[in-house]
């Protein structure tokens, strides 16, 4: 005969994951404890920390269950509307935590450091995703804008559709990035002829475009780093030497 799973509610008080956490802190949990929270309840003969591990199990990493679509997780029983945007609004707000513990303080003087901003809001999307970073005369960051989100393998921006977020912003200069979902951040011919195209409209409205970085799994390419952005000034000077 099956057992039935005793409801968390009836566990002693030292062992339920939510009292342990606020007695020991949020990092004395597990993974599955720290689900468990956020899943509330389970199901019919299921504790919520028997889902959380099944949804770890089906998964394989918090990072994977993140990435997950609604309509994936919509097929485990015990998964309603309410918990799936729950586990999806939880996952967001520590990315957008963890955003902000790496915003470059004052300006953003290194690719690097853009990059430690820009990893955790570009690195796990499914899809390719292209954010403008607006910055002041200081190259001090105003806001970060997602102008277009694509697929697999692309995502379709426009020099106009950029140029337009950062006139909006009052940007006096900007900072343009994508990820490859792929993980390998080399440039493709295409991710070239947009950035240049990008640079020239800058140019010629007066908002310099100072990088482009393309964010990976564990590593990022930088154009002004590799002598791109250098090489692409220079070329719109010799066309344009009146603009210099």
């Amino acid at each position: 005969m099956r057992r039935r799973a005793i409801p968390i509610r009836n566990w002693p008080a030292a062992e339920r994951p939510r009292e342990r956490l606020l007695r020991d802190g949020a990092a004395a949990l597990t993974d599955g404890e720290l689900l468990a929270i956020l899943c509330r309840t389970g199901r019919a003969g299921t504790s919520a920390l028997t889902l959380a591990r099944q949804l770890l199990t089906r998964f394989g990493s918090l990072r994977s269950l993140d990435a997950a679509p609604a309509e994936a997780l919509r097929e485990i029983s015990g998964l309603g509307p309410a918990k799936i945007a729950q586990l999806k609004a939880a996952f967001e707000v520590g990315r957008r935590a963890l955003s902000e513990a790496k915003r470059p303080r004052g300006a953003a003087t290194s690719s690097r450091a853009v990059y430690a901003f820009l990893r955790p809001l570009l690195r796990d999307r499914p899809r390719e995703a292209f954010v403008v970073l607006l910055l002041n005369r200081r190259n001090a960051i105003l806001d970060v804008v997602t102008v277009s989100e694509g697929s697999l393998a692309e995502s379709p921006v426009y020099p106009r559709q950029v140029l337009a977020v950062a006139q909006r912003g009052n940007a006096a200069a900007l900072i343009v990035a994508h990820n490859h979902p792929s993980g390998h951040p080399a440039p493709s011919p295409e991710d070239e002829a947009v950035t240049q195209e990008l640079l020239y409209a800058g140019r010629l409205l007066q908002l310099p475009v100072l990088d482009h970085l393309i964010v990976g799994e564990t590593e990022y390419f930088s154009f002004a780093d590799a002598g791109l952005i250098a090489q692409y000034n220079a070329a719109f000077d010799r066309h344009w030497p009146r603009r210099r």
